[in-house]
């Protein structure tokens, strides 16, 4: 169950110069919060910016009831938050959603992220590993520049691959390509994505082709993330084009089956 709870900042670190990682106290939501959901940030007291800032879960620490988010610097709203100091109560409703990602019943699992949308899957990893899964990830970035939290990563696979898209560090090309290596071999029995939208669109062709359980995360803008903006519809995959049918990412999502979409 959602809740709406002034959250105070007790750690504050910057992982780039734009990119920042804030822990919050938050047992409430902590407590609710499952792999692939994400919470809703009022970043000013004053009337703008209006809209909330929607930002996924990295990291849940349930024994202190810490809830740990990433976000990158992009406009006015993200540098009002990027402003703020330990000690400040940040406004935060969540967690949000009703599409986490589900694990139950596989065992070899391939994690795929790329750049930003590498944040949101770290939970998911390390329950997976927790659960006694083989936890295969992969993660992409467009340079040595923006590559983080890999040793965050590392801590909790079985298998780490991280790209680069130039070389300038680790292994050159995609991490799908990788990904698709170990699908060849029989490593991975399913698949959870998270990233740009190419990426995305990749991974859920490769799967499909390969008819491989995949659910992927989708990243949409999100005025309100409760369903009331309607600002955040995905296409449903098997809906009539004479009348198509639509799914709100914040209520249906944000973690969706790959074959149940057209993004």
């Amino acid at each position: 169950m959602s809740q709406l709870l002034l959250a105070e900042l007790v750690k504050k670190e910057q992982l780039k110069p734009d990119i920042f990682k804030y822990s919050v106290k938050a047992p409430n939501i902590v407590k609710e919060a499952k792999p692939g959901h994400f919470i809703e940030i009022r970043v000013s007291e004053q009337t703008e910016p209006f809209l909330r800032r929607p930002i996924s879960i990295h990291k849940l620490d349930k024994e202190n009831g810490i809830l740990e988010f990433i976000f990158q610097v992009k406009g006015k709203g993200t540098e009002i938050l990027a402003k703020k100091e330990i000690g400040s109560q940040i406004d935060i409703i969540g967690p949000l959603g009703y599409g986490t990602f589900q694990f139950d019943g596989y065992t070899n699992l391939a994690i795929l992220g790329g750049g930003i949308g590498v944040f949101p899957l770290y939970e998911l990893a390390k329950n997976a590993k927790e659960s006694n899964k083989t936890v295969n990830i992969y993660l992409g970035f467009r340079s040595k520049d923006f590559v983080v939290l890999e040793e965050e990563f590392k801590n909790v696979s079985n298998k780490l691959v991280i790209t680069t898209d130039d070389g300038s560090y680790a292994e050159k090309g995609f991490a799908i390509n990788y990904l698709e290596k170990d699908i060849e071999e029989g490593k991975v029995d399913s698949i959870y994505a998270c990233g740009p939208l190419p990426m995305l669109k990749a991974v859920q062709k490769l799967a499909l082709e390969k008819e491989i359980p995949c659910q992927i995360s989708l990243e949409e803008k999100m005025g309100c993330g409760l369903g009331v903006c309607l600002g955040c519809a995905v296409k449903t995959a098997k809906s009539p084009k004479e009348a198509p049918e639509y799914w709100h990412v914040c209520k249906a999502g944000p973690v969706f089956n790959a074959k149940d979409v057209e993004i």
